[in-house]
């Protein structure tokens, strides 16, 4: 039998009918089950979480049947209050399906704490500068008798004496005790 036989034939015409038969049929099944499986054309639209309490954040996201999950914050913003929403992921107002995650960074409920730096025999501009760089707050000065001018010989936190190593909340007024330069 030759070739051209063998495709004008009806046992070839009847095998592509098949073929193609399973190809459209497969194609309109598996097309109608993604359909039907991805929630095609639905749409959930996020909402404004920014500033909310988490408790409250719980409630709206389980309602619109969406997940979460919680990304950790380690810097504080003062302008938001502690526990609430800071940033999330699809933002306000983008659409989403059924079940969707939505990231959600929390503020803090207040600043972390702080190791004090070493300090003592260290001018005033050293310390000020390493208290400032790890986030403290410089307060008021005050003098003792001391040969050292302007050499810091202690600090104080709410006029309780503090030293290298404790911990203090970031953004916290340090006093400096400094050396007023005579015997």
């Amino acid at each position: 039998m030759s070739f051209i036989k063998f495709i004008v034939s009806k046992q070839f015409i009847m095998q592509l009918v098949i073929v193609a038969v399973i190809v459209v049929g497969g194609f309109f099944a598996l097309s109608n089950w993604l359909f039907v499986t991805t929630n095609h054309d639905q749409k959930i639209q996020v909402p404004d979480l920014s500033k909310m309490e988490f408790s409250k954040v719980e409630t709206v996201l389980k309602e619109l049947n969406l997940r979460y999950e919680v990304i950790d914050s380690a810097s504080f913003n003062p302008n938001y209050p502690g526990k609430s929403v800071i940033e999330q992921s699809p933002t306000e107002g983008e659409f989403v399906k059924e079940n969707r995650k939505i990231y959600l960074t929390l503020n803090p409920s207040k600043y972390g704490d702080v190791h004090i730096v070493d300090f003592y025999g260290k001018t005033k501009n050293e310390v000020e500068a390493q208290l400032r760089a790890v986030g403290f707050v410089i307060g008021d000065y005050s003098y003792i008798q001391d040969l050292g001018k302007d050499v810091v010989r202690k600090l104080k936190f709410k006029g309780k004496e503090i030293n290298k190593g404790d911990k203090l909340p970031k953004k916290s007024v340090i006093d400096l005790v400094l050396g007023n330069g005579k015997r």
